[in-house]
């Protein structure tokens, strides 16, 4: 005896070998969402690997960020790029900051340790905030090239890199003598804020001070500005 299904019902799958059917919600996996966060921390990493892995010679180790204009934020790009660093190596690892009101650090009588590792403060495994550099005894000169070369001195006998928060080269010229000590600068822009003039008028007063300038990125979005572009400035 035949069957013959009413094409107005659905036919009756009780019985029927039973398929494991994949619902369409789930087609879209977690890691086909795009995340503005994630593709940031990325491009923070492809920054590090650029400038402190790159063939260059001699190596990258010193590195200065400042930004092109007094508004530009760039505390928060050294932090994710000194950690970003730390992450890629197991290497001793220095951020350098120079807030007005940075906290004070108890020094350590630890003779194992060294003397700026001593009054840093240990954040990571191999990661140190660093707040200022020279001996303590020279802050009356903070703003001298005989600090600095001092400072940076101290700096590279301790640790094999370090991310340096610089003052903005716009109106400071410890930018560029920082850029012309450390092994090179890296231009902070505002992704807002910065206009096309003013940031070619910044490249052209770290290279008339013969500062070499490993790249620039855009502050409020974390962005690595491409070569091409950045050329055309």
């Amino acid at each position: 005896m035949s069957v013959t299904a009413d094409p107005l019902q659905p036919p009756d799958l009780r019985d029927a070998p039973q398929e494991t059917v994949q619902p369409e919600a789930t087609v879209f996996r977690q890691k086909d969402v795009w995340s503005p966060e994630a593709f940031a921390r990325e491009q923070i990493r492809g920054l590090v690997r650029q400038i402190f892995f790159s063939s260059r010679i001699p190596p990258v180790q010193q590195v200065v960020f400042s930004a092109a204009e007094p508004q530009v934020e760039v505390a928060g790009i050294c932090e994710k790029v000194g950690w970003a660093l730390a992450q890629e190596t197991s290497a001793s690892v220095a951020l350098v900051g120079f807030e007005d009101h940075a906290p004070a650090v108890r020094v350590q009588n630890d003779r194992r340790i060294s003397p700026m590792k001593a009054r840093s403060t240990h954040i990571a495994s191999n990661l140190w905030r660093v707040w200022g550099v020279g001996s303590l005894e020279e802050e009356d000169e903070f703003r001298s090239t005989r600090y600095w070369l001092s400072g940076l001195s101290e700096l590279r006998a301790e640790f094999e890199y370090a991310v340096i928060q610089g003052p903005p080269v716009s109106i400071s010229s410890e930018a560029a003598l920082l850029g012309q000590l450390a092994d090179g600068i890296v231009l902070v822009l505002g992704a807002h804020t910065t206009r096309r003039v003013t940031a070619r008028r910044v490249k052209e007063m770290l290279e008339a001070a013969e500062v070499t300038i490993l790249g620039s990125v855009l502050s409020e979005r974390t962005f690595p500005i491409p070569t091409g572009i950045y050329r055309r400035l």
